[in-house]
């Protein structure tokens, strides 16, 4: 696995880009973030220029190299984590605000489908995101104590229980990134529901059940069974 010791960039300053060369980006920062999601970090960049409907000119004229594609991918993610965060923040609404950093943190983990960890294993000395995740957990532990005194989040809800939800929501495994967001949303769905006091929305519909049986769990798979 390529290393190096230099620290992962903040996102790239886009302001001085015209809107076609801001358009580009975008599209191809979509792109690579699907195609090393679902193919992993060894995609090939013609395979990724494609996807974003670039040529590979655009493509190196804004990332000369996959590490710089990669850790710009990266970047972006992880600055949209702290977004959701700060704009969670900024909501009157506690317990919408406390649900709506769930949702979303659990809606990027699903569509993940484990880049990240790749990432940090292909290149463990390149991130120092120390002060965002210092950052994501006060803002996190705020919205947990407006939530409570707002009198819509249990009080026995701990900051801590959040990683318990983002280890179940990780633990969701599907052929397709749908039927993982799919079953994510239902998950976060029924959890949100046992955080809640009295919630008023107890007999609204959940989302829609993905479509899984036994033959999806790996302990009845015909693999497991065959040894």
């Amino acid at each position: 696995m390529p290393t190096h010791s230099s620290r992962i960039p903040r996102p790239a300053d886009t302001s001085g880009l015209r809107v076609d060369a801001l358009h580009n980006r975008n599209r191809i920062l979509e792109a690579a973030r699907e195609a090393f999601a679902t193919l992993g970090l060894g995609v090939p960049m013609a395979a990724i220029a494609r996807r974003a409907g670039v040529g590979m000119a655009t493509l190196y004229r804004r990332f000369p190299t996959r590490e710089s594609l990669i850790t710009e991918v990266f970047a972006d993610q992880l600055s949209a984590c702290v977004s959701v965060v700060d704009d969670a923040l900024a909501d009157p609404d506690p317990w919408r605000g406390f649900r709506t950093v769930i949702e979303k943190v659990c809606a990027m983990q699903a569509a993940d489908r484990g880049f990240t960890a790749a990432f940090l294993t292909a290149f463990p000395d390149a991130v120092d995101h120390e002060r965002e995740r210092a950052r994501a957990e006060q803002g996190f532990a705020e919205l947990t104590r407006r939530a409570k005194a707002a009198g819509r989040l249990r009080a026995d809800f701990e900051p801590a229980d959040l990683v318990m939800v983002l280890m179940a929501n990780n633990g969701i495994v599907a052929e397709s990134t749908e039927d993982t967001l799919m079953a994510s949303r239902r998950l976060v769905a029924y959890l949100l529901r046992s955080f809640q006091v009295d919630p008023p929305d107890r007999a609204a519909p959940l989302p829609p059940a993905p479509p899984f049986g036994l033959r999806d769990m790996f302990c009845f798979s015909p693999a497991r069974s065959a040894g």
